[in-house]
């Protein structure tokens, strides 16, 4: 390869390059924590690396994609919403791209993938990178990783531990009622239908299944329809 992530599938991602992404990446995954700290783009790379080599994707835009995806999410949550974190990311990720040395073709892919990412976005994923990243990214949110996420995020809030009784329909995120469950009912439960390759449809499906068992015991657990009654 002439240049960092020429636009040509490859087996392996040079452990240099991983470092300096995974360095470029680390304040701002450090500034924003929680659900979408380090650990959670860590997880992506792994899951779009997984995929990517089922498909036949190019790796190193992967990789980057995936270590990259999330850099604009401090500023989305300093903003409240406000600011596009997938479209803030592209932007930001662009000169950190070229000043590791990566080619144009391969920073216009990356971007997109980046910016094409987001579950509520209105831009659609092209490249095979792309819908990649977005079924990895969206994997990650579902679960028992997905679970463990929302109640972290729920956490963060200060939000209650299980509020089935509400309307999620007219509850607002990023409030005291964005619970685990609104954030099921709300998005976790659709996620399983907005995959965009046949390997992510499998995987969510498996997630998805999981998913509903954990919610219908804890409904179950914490409104006492599970204990039977020793009087």
């Amino acid at each position: 390869m002439n240049k960092k992530g020429s636009l040509q599938s490859a087996p392996t991602i040079e452990p240099e390059l991983l470092a300096a992404l995974r360095r470029a990446a680390g304040p701002f995954a450090e500034e924003e924590g929680g659900p979408h700290g380090l650990d959670h783009s860590e997880r992506v790379l792994h899951t779009a690396l997984h995929l990517g080599r089922e498909l036949g994707a190019d790796l190193h835009v992967l990789a980057a994609a995936a270590i990259l995806h999330d850099i604009g999410r401090s500023e989305e949550s300093a903003s409240r919403g406000a600011i596009c974190h997938a479209r803030r990311g592209a932007e930001l990720a662009r000169p950190i791209l070229q000043e590791l040395g990566y080619g144009d073709d391969a920073i216009n892919a990356i971007c997109h993938a980046i910016k094409a990412h987001r579950f509520r976005g209105s831009l659609t994923p092209e490249t095979l990178e792309a819908r990649i990243l977005f079924d990895a990214d969206k994997l990650d949110s579902i679960g028992a990783v997905g679970i463990g996420r929302a109640f972290l995020f729920a956490g963060q809030i200060g939000a209650r531990l299980h509020n089935p009784e509400l309307d999620h329909s007219r509850t607002r995120s990023y409030s005291l009622e964005d619970s685990a469950y609104r954030e099921f009912q709300v998005k976790l439960s659709q996620v399983k239908d907005q995959m965009l390759t046949e390997s992510g449809r499998r995987l969510a499906q498996e997630r998805h299944d999981f998913m509903l068992v954990f919610f219908d015991q804890l409904t179950r657990e914490t409104s006492g329809d599970c204990m039977q009654d020793v009087n």
